[in-house]
């Protein structure tokens, strides 16, 4: 299925938004439209250079005075951006890496990770970052895997892998940003300077890995996810369909070493689109940076935009240069969105997108829902791959030069992610109205009970908007020997909510569900266990609810949630229609 044209927003200059620049944000260049400099004229743009090294090249040479990101008081040039690149990829070299040869990045977001990125890309390696909230236990497994050839990091962070072998990690090769307890390491300075400039590789080839990312591991084992620089090129070129604009200036506050801040990064920089580079996410630290730079677009996790709206409830910022505000990687609760507009004066968005592959546009309405781009092309299959008519479940395939090209499996070996040509997302979608794309759940976390599905995320839409107290909703699977499952509800409330909150809430759930969606038991939960994406961890949440009702369903009005031990469940010819009562 070849999917339709889109009727986007323009990816031309913004002059309004180029004139709000304030703080250290400046764009210098020799193009402009109307007095205002675009940095990137309409010719160049059908034109556009193919790989991320390409990109920045262009910047360099025709606009190298031109800012591409701020970090703190630190103004970062096109130009500076490449010439440390270039001494870095130099280094590499005169060490003897070679392409295909694997670096370790273990940075907070800071300019020597984006370096980083671009040196490993013009020399062929391979740059495969690391999670920064990981600890030794999970960093040295995957340190033995990857088998990375250099390793740079945060100071700060070296001690989780320190003790790595030098097997796994060589000891010649540590490079450290920061002041380093371990004299055996080495300072970053001296892969900016103090090492011999060795001639580069020619060419690259664009179709080799360029970067690894690993998973979340929620379904297993962390897997490496492998993107080309021809892959990533596309995946970008994608992600600039949802309006990213020239002149526009953005926050970057999404971890790099994610796909997410990978992907926009590459974005921003794709567009010339200049942005504040923030070491972590601090929601104080984003709506400052929006009020003094007078920021136009915010990409982030929906955990991170409901802590935004809580901090700017109460301390307001002066946000109105917001124009784009986009979310992705988990369901967004749809209360967050419908608050969001009140406080902030645009929509927030929502895209799907996964770390192998960018595929859609942002949806134009509340909810789960994405907009096919131009080009893209996927199937919506049932459980035998036959095609589903529009308006039923199935679960989203996807083709195209945007897809990773597989999962590390050892140096020279990439498991191939296609099925018969195509990708299985394992996610569930339903095609609405013209170009929309709504997502239903996770195909391995349908609930099915007596035989029947069910989609937690309607579930969780219903539960999350059921009472005005609700802050949180999570739903799980609950083992069942009868009905196969059960369903579980988990919700946070805000003000310390009574048991009463719990009945209103199920009360609700059953105006607006069939009574067997509706969950059994309803669970208080002081906050909804996430993973190092921000994505609801499913398998925590079914363990916990095994847990606490001690493998006997029946006995679940003798315990308590783990929070402040309320629960309710509703009534019904079911094991669980005892009235719950407050634990004792």
């Amino acid at each position: 299925m070849m999917a339709p044209a889109l009727d986007l927003p323009d990816r031309i200059w913004s002059v309004a938004a180029a004139r709000q620049l304030r703080g250290l944000i400046k764009t210098e260049t020799q193009d402009s439209v109307d007095g205002v400099g675009s940095g990137l004229d309409v010719t160049w743009r059908m034109t556009m250079p193919v790989t991320p090294t390409e990109i920045l090249r262009h910047h360099v040479e025709r606009r190298p005075k031109a800012t591409a990101f701020v970090f703190g008081e630190d103004v970062w040039t096109y130009e500076r951006l490449g010439a440390d690149a270039d001494r870095v990829a130099h280094a590499f070299v005169a060490l003897g890496l070679r392409p295909g040869d694997r670096v370790a990045l273990h940075m907070v977001n800071r300019p020597e990770m984006l370096v980083a990125y671009y040196a490993c890309f013009q020399v062929g390696l391979i740059a495969a970052p690391l999670r920064t909230a990981f600890k030794p236990a999970e960093l040295i497994p995957l340190l033995g895997r990857m088998r990375p050839s250099l390793y740079i990091g945060d100071a700060a962070l070296y001690g989780n892998v320190a003790g790595a072998d030098p097997s796994i990690l060589p000891a010649a090769r540590r490079f450290l940003v920061g002041a380093a307890e371990d004299r055996r390491a080495k300072p970053w300075s001296m892969l900016l300077g103090g090492l011999a400039r060795e001639a580069a590789p020619a060419v690259i080839d664009v179709h080799a890995p360029a970067v690894m990312l690993n998973t979340s591991g929620t379904t297993g084992e962390p897997k490496f996810i492998i993107h080309t620089a021809a892959t990533l090129s596309a995946c970008v070129e994608i992600l600039t369909y949802s309006g990213l604009s020239e002149g526009e200036v953005a926050v970057e506050a999404v971890p790099l070493a994610h796909a997410s801040g990978l992907f926009t990064f590459l974005a921003y920089v794709r567009c010339g689109m200049p942005f504040v580079l923030l070491e972590q996410f601090d929601p104080d630290a984003v709506l400052d940076a929006i009020e003094r730079h007078r920021c136009n677009s915010v990409v982030a996790m929906p955990s991170m935009f409901a802590d935004l709206l809580a901090r700017q409830r109460a301390r307001p910022r002066n946000v109105s240069s917001l124009r784009m505000c986009l979310t992705g990687g988990d369901v967004c609760p749809l209360q967050l969105q419908e608050q969001f507009p009140v406080h902030f004066g645009v929509p927030l968005r929502i895209v799907w997108a996964a770390t192998e592959v960018i595929a859609f546009s942002y949806g134009l309405v509340p909810g789960p829902v994405s907009r096919i781009v131009p080009g893209v092309q996927f199937r919506l299959v049932d459980h035998d791959g036959a095609d589903v008519p529009c308006g039923e479940t199935g679960e989203l395939l996807l083709r195209g030069p945007n897809i990773t090209v597989g999962y590390w499996a050892g140096p020279g070996q990439i498991a191939d992610p296609l099925n018969n040509g195509w990708f299985h997302t394992g996610d569930l979608m339903q095609q609405g109205e013209g170009e929309d794309l709504w997502f239903v759940g996770r195909k391995k976390d349908l609930i099915i009970r007596g035989g029947t599905n069910i989609s937690p995320v309607e579930v969780e839409q219903v539960l999350a908007t059921a009472h005005p107290e609700v802050q949180g909703a999570a739903v799980a699977g609950l083992p069942d020997a009868v009905l196969g499952e059960r369903v579980v509800g988990f919700v946070e409330l805000a003000n310390g909510g009574k048991r009463l909150v719990l009945e209103e809430i199920l009360a609700t759930a059953r105006s607006r569900l069939a009574d067997y969606k509706v969950p059994e038991i309803l669970m208080i939960i002081d906050a909804i266990p996430r993973n190092a994406l921000g994505k609801v961890d499913r398998k925590l949440l079914a363990r916990m609810s095994a847990e606490l009702l001690g493998g006997r369903p029946e006995r679940f009005d003798r315990i308590a949630s783990p929070s402040d031990r309320r629960f309710a469940a509703p009534g019904g010819s079911t094991p669980f229609k005892k009235r719950a009562r407050q634990s004792k």
